[in-house]
Formats: C-alpha cells, sequence, structure tokens
C-alpha cells in the first residue's frame, strides 16, 4: 500500500469496567435529559459509502434514528461512488443509536455524515464526545484524511477501523497506519461493520484507547513543571 499522503495530514478488561472508568470523571459523560442516566457519547466517522449506518445499525440495541436521502442523477456528479457504485442513500445529518451498558450507564452513538458538504455538522456532533471511531475503506483510503485530521486537531481520542469488503485487498494494521500517517499508539483494526460482535469489540477498543490517553493527559498535567 502506498503512503497516501494529501495536505490536509500534518490482556481484555470487563467492558463494562471500561465504559464506566473514562466517563467517571464527567469529562465524557452527560446526565440524559430523559432520566437519571449517565450517558457517553462516541462518534462514527469516515468517508462516503464506508459502513457507519450499518455499523451504528449492527451495534444498537433500539432501531437506529437514520437520516438517509436518496442519491439523485444531480448528486451523482458532487458525490464520488468509485468503489461503492451499488450505494443507493447517503445520510444528511446523523445516525443515532444507543447501548445500554448497566442500569443507569448508555452509551450514544452518533454516525457523521460522509460527504465535505455536510461537514459543517461535525463541530457540532463533537462536543462532549468520550471518542471517535473512524471506519476505513482500503479502496479509498484517502477518504479518512479528513476525519483523521479532524479529530486529531481537536485532541479527540479515536480509532481506526478497517471495514472488510468483500474483493478489496487486504492490508495489515500497520500497513494501514502508515498510510494514514497515524500518531504512534492510535489503533487500528479489522472490523465487518455488518456485525454486531465485531463492532462491540471495535467500541471496547476505543473506550480503553480513551481511558489510556485520558490518564495520560492527567498525568502530563499534574507532573512538576519545574523547580521555582
Amino acid at each position: 500500500m502506498d503512503s497516501a499522503h494529501s495536505d490536509h495530514r500534518s490482556g481484555r478488561s470487563d467492558p463494562t469496567e471500561s465504559f464506566g472508568a473514562s466517563g467517571a470523571s464527567g469529562a465524557f459523560a452527560a446526565e440524559d435529559p430523559v432520566g437519571s442516566v449517565l450517558a457517553l457519547k462516541i462518534l462514527v466517522a469516515g468517508g462516503f459509502g464506508v459502513g457507519k449506518t450499518t455499523l451504528v445499525g449492527a451495534v444498537s440495541e433500539i432501531r437506529p434514528l437514520r437520516t438517509e436521502e436518496r442519491l439523485t442523477e444531480v448528486g451523482r456528479g458532487v458525490d464520488d461512488l468509485d468503489g461503492v457504485e451499488r450505494k443507493s442513500t447517503t445520510t444528511v445529518a446523523m445516525d443515532f443509536g444507543r447501548i445500554t451498558i448497566r442500569e443507569g450507564l448508555a452509551v450514544y452513538l452518533f454516525g457523521t455524515p460522509g460527504q465535505d458538504r455536510f461537514w459543517f455538522l461535525w463541530d457540532e456532533l463533537a462536543q462532549g464526545a468520550l471518542g471517535a471511531v473512524v471506519l476505513a475503506d482500503t479502496r479509498r483510503l484517502t477518504d479518512c484524511f479528513p476525519a483523521v485530521d479532524f479529530f486529531e486537531h481537536r485532541g479527540i481520542p479515536f480509532v481506526v477501523a478497517v471495514n472488510r469488503f468483500a474483493g478489496a485487498r487486504e492490508f495489515g494494521p500497520g500497513e494501514v497506519a502508515h498510510a494514514l500517517d497515524l500518531d504512534a499508539g492510535t489503533p487500528v483494526l479489522l472490523c465487518d461493520a455488518r456485525h454486531r460482535s465485531s463492532g462491540k469489540e471495535v467500541l471496547i477498543n476505543l473506550v480503553e484507547h480513551a481511558g489510556r490517553v485520558r490518564a495520560a493527559r492527567l498525568l502530563a498535567d499534574a507532573a512538576p513543571t519545574g523547580f521555582g
């Protein structure tokens, strides 16, 4: 795999404990407005047609809220369908799903729109997020650059999850990390967005990564800066 750069770039624990520990300080959690549920917010981002809506729908315990519209002939001049020619709809606002971890603790999933004309929504969706999953398609890997840049520049922990499409050439996590020029320590995982178990594994890895990032930042803030 070529290192496709662009001008944009500059032992398993209990998953219940992982979700709870990361949001315990309140930095990434908020009270659910409809009840006394502590809600953790995770974004699912990536390029157009990469499988964000599929992933949210696969792991959500509720029927996911979707804001999809059919692609039109006018839109075909704007949306790049290379590699996803069968795609007939697109997310125009967000996808939303929910997972209950235990009583009083839930995870809310927000799938972001993939096309650049909807990027103005990302800042609003990212407020208060614990972290993000950046879905990747190795046939269109450069589509990941905007999402990777967005979360890196805002200091939001994220993992890259390579959605394994039938017929697509397979690359290892190290090759993908190199091609995307990821910061050291950013996890890269292989997944199948259609399967609940695969999606849950991605989310668990994200929460654990976000917890490590949070702990490192707290230690850095507490470290003495010098002698008086």
